[in-house]
């Protein structure tokens, strides 16, 4: 077998006599091309072989494979299993495992592909929804995502299997629906459900329905933007966050490169992840984002220390790869580009290096504290929207709070106080 995968005895009797023992060699060449240990494959083979076994023992076939036989496996065997020898049970490492064999039978047709369980009617709804908010909208793909999840709900809430018939659902449906979602969630979160159904509403009117009544059943959510001060870390502390990374290692070299683009560029987490080699423009010193909220192109300067930052990593850190991305996986699979979890979970890796971590976990604080620093220095309030990429103003104003020393010297007295 490839790059020399050997099991015991007992197990490769298991596997030759199993349905899967034709997937065995295409699973093994699966994982080696996504660059996983020798060690890891062994265990990843071996956790397919228990399996394997399992199903043996149902007299499952080949074509009863799918994630609702995988999670009856883990559910239902793996906590009670008394299957002889040396048989995996790590329900972590058992799932990642189940999890490549599924993409491994689906790229070779042996089995069908994930079935979508949202009714038909509500899918087809779904995605003409989705169609709009793309070409009419002209939304991020993540803000489209987490309205198409809340639409879908209320959808099968309303209308279960049924075609979907927008003139049989009452004002007291939308009002309790957005009622029990909000229930427990912070006024920033209950505003994007809100949001989320008013948007597909106002879909429906495009459409010729009257939707005028559900729209105006959907709760306003108080929240007051301006009603406080946006936390930002001082000059020390984001030399002390920035001095978490651990620069010896190429991992550290890529979280710190990451880092930098946060800290002086005020990018989001996701712009970080979506960055391409060719984003770079070395001669000139600019930079491109494309990863944005409104899917515009932005070209930014890119400032000496990211520079040089990210240059390290390119040198030093960066697996060979085939791929564009500017920033990759450093643990398999490799090759791969990073999503946005990663530098979320790098920063908050600083924070806590920096004891910080009940304090802070999210990068936004850094994205707040470039517009700080970019106000102490006396730029404009249009320049440091344009930095940060906003369209409106009004979504840089809450900004202008953060510089106390200015609004001190323009507050007014308190009445009744002396001067």
């Amino acid at each position: 077998m490839d790059c020399e995968i050997s099991l015991t005895h007992q197990a490769d009797a298991r596997l030759t006599g199993s349905v899967l023992s034709a997937q065995a060699v295409p699973y093994v060449r699966y994982l080696v091309a996504h660059r996983y240990s020798v060690s890891s494959i062994r265990n990843y083979l071996s956790c397919v072989v228990h399996f394997s076994y399992w199903l043996k023992k149902r007299r499952d076939g080949l074509h009863c494979i799918d994630e609702l036989l995988v999670q009856r496996f883990l559910d239902g065997h793996l906590p009670q299993c008394d299957c002889p020898g040396n048989t995996p049970r790590s329900r972590h490492q058992v799932r990642a495992a189940l999890s490549h064999l599924l993409i491994v039978l689906r790229a070779s047709n042996a089995i069908p592909a994930q079935a979508d369980p949202t009714p038909r009617p509500i899918r087809d709804e779904v995605g003409r929804f989705d169609t709009y908010l793309v070409q009419v909208c002209g939304l991020a793909t993540a803000t489209r995502s987490r309205r198409i999840g809340i639409v879908r709900e209320f959808l099968v809430e309303a209308f279960g299997v049924a075609a979907v018939d927008i003139n049989q659902v009452t004002p007291q449906n939308v009002y309790r629906f957005v009622i029990n979602q909000t229930e427990g969630c912070q006024p920033s979160t209950a505003k994007i459900i809100g949001s989320a159904l008013r948007s597909y509403l106002r879909f429906r009117a495009v459409h010729g329905d009257g939707v005028q009544a559900l729209i105006a059943a959907i709760p306003q959510i108080a929240e007051w933007r301006l009603s406080s001060l946006p936390d930002v870390l001082t000059e020390a502390e984001l030399e002390q966050f920035l001095q978490a990374f651990d620069q010896q290692t190429a991992t550290g070299r890529r979280d710190y490169a990451m880092a930098r683009c946060l800290v002086d560029l005020g990018l989001r987490a996701c712009e970080v992840a979506q960055l391409q080699l060719d984003d770079i423009n070395w001669r000139e010193g600019t930079l491109r984002v494309t990863g944005t909220k409104m899917r515009r192109q932005d070209m930014l300067p890119l400032p000496p220390q990211t520079g040089r930052a990210i240059a390290s990593y390119l040198k030093d850190g960066r697996p060979m790869s085939s791929s564009r991305a500017l920033f990759l996986r450093h643990v398999a699979p490799r090759d791969v580009p990073i999503g946005s979890s990663v530098v979320r979970v790098a920063v908050r890796r600083a924070y806590a290096q920096c004891g910080w971590g009940s304090r802070w976990t999210g990068t936004h604080i850094l994205r707040h504290s470039v517009a700080s620093r970019l106000l102490r220095i006396g730029t404009p309030m249009k320049g440091i929207a344009d930095i940060l990429r906003h369209r409106c103003l009004d979504s840089t104003a809450i900004y202008a709070k953060v510089d106390t020393s200015k609004l001190v010297a323009i507050a007014m007295p308190w009445p009744g106080s002396t001067s």
